[in-house]
């Protein structure tokens, strides 16, 4: 049964992107956009494992889902959490966004230029960098750590801030769902390091719809939502 949450994990993630997607379209908010490309890379990454479990790695699969599953992911999630933070001053968001792009495309170069040892995580099928050559798999915990730190921290930093004033009670428990969510797959990455690949099948999942939750819980859909309802009850009393 955990077998298929790969595939479950890969539909919220592409359903979440479009959702963030159409904001970016309509406000136009880096942060939006950013986070679009970080649940296009939740998304891929997942799908890559789900076609895979119970077979064999191909090595273009097995490159991509490193690339975006192993890689990216997570780090262009908090990425989006900076410049959500950094509404009032970008200089310092563009900057660190011009030296993660330098660091994807570097990681694109390695990732696919890389010789990659299938051997290593075939027979039965394993989910591990083990096949990268370990200058590339260096550059997880670089991408991973950030990618954590900036959007767990990040919503937890906000969470706290709307607790001490007293404030939007629902951005408060979106911000909390969203780093409780962050948190998921980073344990679910310790547990594929420790060779348990269905309990990190289960946080993966469990991360992305935790985070979704949270964005949804978001007092600006939520308010666009009670706005409407308020009008058209008001519309049917008249």
């Amino acid at each position: 049964m955990l077998t298929v949450l790969p595939l479950f994990s890969t539909i919220v993630s592409f359903v979440f992107a479009a959702a963030v997607f159409a904001q970016w379209v309509s406000r136009r908010k880096a942060h939006q956009l950013v986070w679009t490309l970080g649940l296009l890379a939740y998304g891929i990454g997942a799908g890559t494992e789900y076609v895979t479990v119970g077979g064999q790695w191909s090595d273009l699969v097995y490159r991509l889902w490193y690339l975006f599953g192993a890689v990216l992911v997570a780090a262009y999630l908090g990425m989006g959490t900076v410049y959500l933070l950094s509404r009032q001053n970008k200089k310092v968001a563009h900057i660190v966004m011009a030296i993660l792009a330098l660091a994807s495309l570097y990681a694109i170069f390695k990732v696919f230029t890389a010789p990659v040892n299938l051997a290593a995580v075939l027979n039965p099928t394993r989910f591990t960098g083990e096949a990268m050559p370990g200058d590339v798999r260096l550059l997880t915990p670089l991408f991973n750590v950030f990618g954590t730190i900036t959007l767990a921290g990040g919503a937890l930093y906000s969470a706290w801030i709307f607790w001490r004033k007293r404030i939007m009670p629902q951005r408060m428990v979106s911000c909390v769902l969203i780093a409780v969510g962050a948190i998921f797959p980073a344990i679910g990455g310790t547990s594929l390091r420790l060779g348990n690949p269905n309990l990190f099948f289960l946080m993966e999942f469990l991360g992305v719809a935790v985070i979704f939750i949270g964005f949804l819980a978001n007092s600006e859909i939520v308010a666009t939502r009670l706005t409407a309802g308020t009008s058209q009850a008001h519309l049917q009393s008249s």
